[in-house]
C-alpha cells in the first residue's frame, strides 16, 4: 500500500540538453527498509539522490519522499529527512556539543529537547569526556558516527547517506553499519550508497545503476543467485562493465 512506501519513484527523468542523467527509473522503498543505491561514477545516482532530498528538480516522471511530492513540497521533503555527505559534513571548529546544538536548532528540534537529547546522544555515544573538544580533533571513524548520529538527531523518516564510510578502517565500517541496523529498527528508512560491495551484503535490497537507468534491483542473495556468483562484487562489476558513460 502506497502508505507503507517512504519513497516511490515513477518513470524518474533528469535531462540535462540532450543527456539524461536519469533514465526514467521507477522503484519503491519501504518503511524502515535499508536500501542500497548502487552505480559506477557516472550512472546518474548522485543527481538521483539530488532529486529525491528535494535539491533538484526532475524533468519528467513522478516521485514522493515520505509522501511528499518532489515538484511541490520540496521544503517539507527537507524537513523529514537527514542528510550525510560523503565529505564530512560537521564543522572541525566547533565542539561535539556544540555541532549537536547547532544542527539540532538547524532541523528545527526545540532547545529544551536538544539539550534532552545532546545529553543521550554523548552518553551512547561514550564520547563523555570528549563533549567539549574540537570536532577536527577527532578520527575519522568518529567524526563518521557523530555525523551519522547527527543526521538522525531530529527522528527523520529517511536518512539519506552518501558513501558515508569512505576511508574508514574496516572495523568502524563495522560498527557504523551496526548504528543503521538500529536506526532501521527503530523504524528510520536508510537510503545508502557505498562502494563497498561487502556493505551492499548489508541492505535488504540493492538497486544498480548502470548510464542512467537501474539494470536490477532485488536482495542480494537474489542478485547472486540471477547473476550466478558468490559475491556482490562479481554482480557489481557484470552490470557496470557494460556503462559507456565515464563521469558523473
Amino acid at each position: 500500500m502506497m502508505e507503507n512506501k517512504a519513497i516511490v519513484c515513477k518513470d524518474l527523468t533528469k535531462q540535462f540538453g540532450d543527456f539524461k542523467a536519469v533514465d526514467s527509473i521507477s522503484f519503491d522503498v519501504e518503511q524502515g527498509e535499508i536500501f542500497g543505491f548502487l552505480g559506477a561514477n557516472g550512472a546518474g545516482k548522485t543527481t538521483a539522490m539530488r532529486i529525491l532530498c528535494g535539491l533538484s528538480f526532475p524533468t519528467s516522471g513522478s516521485a514522493t519522499v515520505a509522501g511528499f511530492d518532489v515538484y511541490k513540497q520540496q521544503e517539507s521533503i527537507k524537513k523529514n529527512i537527514g542528510y550525510m555527505s560523503q565529505k564530512f559534513s560537521l564543522y572541525d571548529n566547533l565542539t561535539i556539543l556544540e555541532n549537536i546544538e547547532f544542527y539540532g536548532g538547524v532541523y528545527g528540534v526545540s532547545k529544551p529537547e536538544i539539550k534532552t537529547r545532546s545529553s543521550q546522544l554523548i552518553s551512547t555515544l561514550g564520547l563523555e569526556n570528549e563533549a567539549k573538544k574540537l570536532v577536527g580533533e577527532l578520527p575519522l571513524g568518529w567524526k563518521q558516527k557523530l555525523a551519522f548520529s547527527v543526521a538522525i538527531f531530529h527522528n527523520p523518516k529517511i536518512v539519506f547517506l552518501d558513501e558515508p564510510t569512505g576511508g574508514v578502517d574496516p572495523v568502524t565500517r563495522r560498527q557504523f553499519w551496526d548504528m543503521i541496523y538500529d536506526a532501521s529498527a527503530k523504524g528510520i528508512t536508510v537510503f545508502v550508497t557505498t562502494h563497498y560491495m561487502d556493505e551492499a551484503e548489508y541492505c535488504n535490497r540493492i538497486s544498480v545503476m548502470v548510464d542512467g537507468r537501474i539494470e536490477a534491483l532485488d536482495t542480494p542473495t537474489n542478485l547472486k543467485n540471477k547473476f550466478n556468483t558468490d559475491t556482490m562484487d562479481d554482480v557489481f562489476f557484470q552490470l557496470a562493465r557494460t556503462a559507456k558513460r565515464k563521469s558523473d
